[in-house]
């Protein structure tokens, strides 16, 4: 369905301007008045990383005239591979200030605005009030739901992303209109179920092919034209070169926008709601923790144990620690590799970052193996305290 257009024109277009945006002018269903609205626009993209990166290139190509960057984390080398924002001397820097030059550098028209801090409760709804329109590059549930739950309370509209290895999703929610993220997805999946693209990787240049949807579905919106991915879920399967469109209704019993919401502020805690590990898993890791520095002492002293690394093979062959026995922690929970660890050696677990050792920990317990631990941190704390020559990931 067509929108209205989201916001007013500016009340004119400079002849640099004109010059910059003559490609759009001369579109009919774009001309002067669209790019005047796109002038007038404030939009904020949530994250400059992988989606966030041609979100925001493209905005600022397109002369949005006022982008906003919220994003509190730094460049870290893995990063270059699909943040296309970033470069090489931008390695240990602001993600949001590295966005911000490239962006001064595409067009110097556009008015950048920095939030340089991680987005909570506390400030989501100060930050989003002051936008027309938010895009969501987000990589984690907790946050996608507060800006969900914000965007809702507010009655601003989003273009929502997601990408994983070759698949990516895209819509747009406008409870105002149609859909929210709840009534697509009520509940969030359960801890360890989805892995994250940390853990399970993405094809870099599947970032751009989702990141370039969202911001036609922004630039639509903005300037009143076509029809925006309301009410739609579009699916994008890169190795398929498939794309499908699957219909999301309303729910009329969505607890934040239906009928009769029993959300009716942000919750208190996001992250508990979503649950970064299941319960399970928490009581696990009691009295059943060490550390990496720990590890390495028992190594060096020769206790008999027998580490065992829950990651998948792709990331075994990056690095490892040594001594390291590959079991992915699906074999693990499924009960499979269960006949393969050894009954009279203490087994320590480890992942890459200590969530999934601590679910495959839970699993061992349950299965009897009750003097099993785990590494807090993982690979990374290996990496970090015993041999920064590793390579992280």
């Amino acid at each position: 369905m067509s929108l209205p257009p989201l916001v007013e024109p500016a009340a004119e277009l400079t002849v640099d301007e004109i010059r910059r945006y003559s490609r759009h002018l001369i579109i009919p269903d774009v001309g002067v008045e669209g790019q005047k609205r796109l002038k007038n626009a404030r939009v904020l993209c949530v994250g400059a990383g992988g989606l966030g990166s041609p979100a925001l290139l493209y905005l600022a190509a397109a002369g949005v005239g006022t982008l906003g960057i919220i994003d509190f984390d730094t460049v870290d080398e893995s990063n270059l591979q699909r943040q296309v924002i970033h470069g090489v001397s931008d390695v240990g820097r602001s993600k949001a200030e590295s966005a911000a030059a490239s962006i001064r550098e595409i067009n110097p028209l556009v008015n950048v605005e920095i939030h340089n801090t991680a987005l909570d409760r506390d400030n989501v709804r100060e930050i989003f009030s002051g936008y027309d329109l938010i895009v969501d590059g987000t990589d984690n549930f907790a946050t996608r739901y507060m800006v969900n739950d914000a965007a809702v309370l507010l009655g601003k509209p989003y273009v929502w992303g997601s990408i994983y290895r070759f698949d990516g999703q895209a819509s747009v929610f406008w409870a105002e209109h149609g859909p929210c993220y709840r009534c697509l997805y009520p509940e969030p999946p359960p801890p360890g179920m989805v892995p994250s693209c940390a853990e399970g990787g993405v094809l870099g240049v599947l970032c751009a092919s989702i990141g370039s949807i969202q911001v036609n579905e922004a630039i639509k919106l903005l300037a009143g034209i076509g029809e925006p991915l309301v009410g739609r879920l579009m699916v994008y399967d890169a190795l398929e070169m498939s794309y499908r469109k699957i219909k999301v209704r309303k729910d009329p019993n969505c607890v934040l926008c239906g009928e009769n919401p029993t959300v009716t502020d942000l919750l208190e805690d996001y992250e508990d709601f979503c649950g970064a590990v299941s319960v399970e898993a928490q009581e696990a890791v009691v009295d059943a923790t060490i550390t990496a520095a720990e590890l390495k002492e028992w190594q060096d002293a020769g206790k008999d144990i027998f580490l065992v690394d829950v990651r998948e093979p792709a990331e075994y062959e990056i690095v490892r620690i040594p001594g390291s026995t590959l079991i992915p922690k699906g074999e693990i929970i499924s009960g499979e590799a269960l006949a393969k660890l050894p009954q009279d050696r203490q087994i320590v677990l480890h992942c890459k970052s200590g969530v999934r050792s601590a679910e495959a920990l839970a699993a061992l317990k349950a299965a009897g193996f009750r003097d099993a631990v785990h590494v807090q941190g993982g690979v990374l704390s290996w990496i970090k305290q015993i041999d920064p020559s590793l390579p992280a990931y």
